[in-house]
Parts: C-alpha cells; sequence; structure tokens
C-alpha cells in the first residue's frame, strides 16, 4: 500500500497541521526568504491601500467643510466689505428693516352746521330789514290780455313788536321774461303815494293787493303799452330795498 512518502494525504488530521504549518514555514523551490519578502509586500501594500483609503476620506470630508467654512467666511467678508447685506437678509429682510406702515389720519368729522344767530329786534323799534318777510303771490297762470291781481304780503317775523314803514310809493312789483328783460312795472304809469307806518305784532302780515292792466310799461311810460305775449315770466316785489323771492307766472 502506498505510505505518506508517495505523497498521498494521509486521513489522521494532519493534513490541517501541514497547511499551517506550510504558511508559517513556506515550503518551494526557491529559498525560504523570497516567500516571506513577497508576503511581506503584499502586506504593507494592503496596509497601504486601506491606510490611504481612510486618509482620503478623512480628507474629503475635512476638506468639504473647510471650503464650506472658507466661502462663508469670504461671502461673509465680501458682503461686509460690499455694503451689501448677507445672503439671507437679502431673500428675508430682517425684522428690525421690516417697516408697518403708518395708517393715514381718519378724516375730521364735519362740523355740524350752525343755525345763524336770530336777529337782535329791540321792542317797539322799527322793523329792520333782517326782521321783515317779503313774499308775491300771483295766480299762477293768466290768458294774455287778462286783468289778474297780485299780492305783496309783508310779515314780521321778529319776537317783539316793531314798526314798519310802508308807504304806497316804497312798494313795486316788476315783470320780467325768461331772458331776465323787465316787461312791466307797477309804478311806470300809476306810481302811488302815501303815508303808511304800522307796529306790526309778532309773526303779523299785511296784505297789499294790485291789479295789473296786462300790458307792457317802461319806467315814465313813455313806450307804447301793448299786451305781453305768452310765455314764462317771474314776478319780483320789493319794499323799499328789501326785495322778495321771484313767483313764477304763465300767460297763455
Amino acid at each position: 500500500m502506498p505510505g505518506p512518502a508517495d505523497g498521498v494525504p494521509p486521513r489522521d488530521g494532519s493534513e490541517a497541521r501541514t497547511t499551517v504549518a506550510f504558511v508559517l514555514h513556506p515550503v518551494g523551490p526557491l529559498p525560504a526568504a523570497v516567500y516571506w519578502r513577497r508576503r511581506l509586500l503584499v502586506l504593507v501594500l494592503l496596509v497601504a491601500v486601506l491606510g490611504g483609503g481612510s486618509w482620503l476620506g478623512v480628507a474629503l470630508l475635512t476638506g468639504s467643510e473647510g471650503t464650506a467654512s472658507a466661502a462663508g467666511t469670504s461671502e461673509a467678508a465680501s458682503s461686509a466689505s460690499s455694503g451689501e447685506p448677507p445672503a439671507l437678509d437679502r431673500v428675508v429682510p430682517p425684522l428690525a428693516g421690516v417697516q408697518t406702515p403708518t395708517p393715514p389720519p381718519s378724516p375730521a368729522a364735519p362740523a355740524e352746521p350752525t343755525a345763524p344767530a336770530a336777529p337782535v329786534q329791540e321792542p317797539g323799534a322799527p322793523c329792520s330789514d333782517d326782521v321783515v318777510a317779503l313774499e308775491v303771490r300771483t295766480p299762477g297762470t293768466v290768458a294774455s290780455g287778462s286783468s289778474p291781481t297780485f299780492e305783496l304780503v309783508v310779515t314780521n317775523t321778529a319776537a317783539v313788536p316793531c314798526t314798519r314803514v310802508l308807504d304806497a310809493q316804497l312798494q313795486e312789483m316788476v315783470l320780467l321774461d325768461g331772458a331776465g328783460t323787465r316787461v312791466w312795472g307797477s309804478n311806470d304809469c300809476q306810481p302811488g303815494s302815501s303815508a303808511d307806518t304800522r307796529t306790526l305784532a309778532p309773526g303779523e302780515q299785511v296784505v297789499f293787493p294790485l291789479t295789473w292792466s296786462g300790458l307792457s310799461s317802461e319806467p315814465g311810460c313813455a313806450a307804447p303799452r301793448v299786451p305781453v305775449a305768452p310765455g314764462q315770466y317771474v314776478l319780483r316785489a320789493r319794499l323799499d330795498a328789501k326785495t322778495s323771492p321771484d313767483a313764477v307766472l304763465t300767460i297763455a
């Protein structure tokens, strides 16, 4: 039977011992030092590769952080030197720089209109124009060529009695057309004359009627008198320097 010397490995476990011995004590055609140098070289290369990879990773991480820090520092320095705010402040302004708009002042409430002071009238004294109200009354619509009657109404609006001169020569009515041209006047052809001074009680009215011929006239009654043409007119009364509001008169 073949034995160990014939190169057949034994079956009793001596194969494991031979393999370990072969690693520690390499056997080959070359000297043992050659195998040890080869193994040492492979180990050195392996350590170098592992160590170099670790160093490279650390360097990359450190370099990235340093670059980011340097970039931030450089940007901050650049912003400070150029007077520009940092990038974050350019995107989101700081709270201190946000100004709250001041609301416009509310408009002042309009002042309440004050009623004019009532005129002062001494009892029994002459009625001033401020306390005398004038009104002229018309039929509203009259036929052309007719003879309507107008009324001049004088009212004491004071709270006390007063006196007023109501002489006929101080009274007058005038008729005006739509353009404001004078068409007729009560004193043009038949001026009146009287002495009429009255004491008017508070609120008292005095009515002076006047009949119109329906004809036109001019001061002094110099122009021919003709019937006033149909149209829209206004009648205005006067008592001395006091004038009444206009009353509308339609001649059909």
